[in-house]
């Protein structure tokens, strides 16, 4: 492995922190938790950073890791039983979070119950095989090509009733 090739956290915070972001972010669908999210991926990168062999094995370490801390937020029993306010940041007195390029799939996509909006992110969004969307959530292919396809009905629904479809 050349210098240049050398994989770093550092090196892998460049590569890969949009990615981690976007994931985080969909999964969590508020920048708070989604930001706590990627801190805790990238603290777990530092101290595993020597185990990882390549970019692709850092890539599919990294996304492994987001989805597995999202599940764990998820399964946090205060997540669990609390209801979040959707204006809480206008309560708050700050602007709420408005993805940059606001469009109506991206509403609907976040709308997705969190098993379809992941593998959709995984799919449209990072570009994966449904082989690799497999791999990463420790599902068969077929579990995984039947959340997208149930996804994709869920989308046509939601984008009819809002006459984008």
């Amino acid at each position: 492995m050349t210098k240049e090739e050398q994989i770093t956290a550092e090196a892998a915070i460049d590569r890969y922190a949009d990615m981690v972001y976007r994931l985080a972010l969909a999964q969590m669908k508020n920048r708070t938790d989604a930001d706590d999210l990627f801190q805790e991926v990238f603290v777990r990168l530092v101290s595993h950073i020597g185990e990882l062999q390549s970019w692709e094995h850092v890539k599919a370490w990294l996304i492994r890791v987001t989805i597995n801390c999202a599940k764990k937020h998820f399964d946090l029993y205060w997540n669990k039983n609390v209801d979040y306010l959707e204006d809480e940041a206008k309560l708050r007195g700050e602007e709420a979070y408005e993805p940059p390029e606001e469009h109506p799939v991206r509403g609907a996509v976040s709308k997705l119950p969190p098993k379809y909006r992941m593998a959709v992110h995984l799919f449209y969004y990072e570009e994966l095989s449904v082989a690799e969307i497999a791999a990463f959530t420790g599902q068969k292919e077929g579990t995984v090509k039947s959340q997208l396809h149930r996804a994709r009905e869920m989308l046509k629904e939601l984008l009819e009733d809002v006459g984008a479809g």
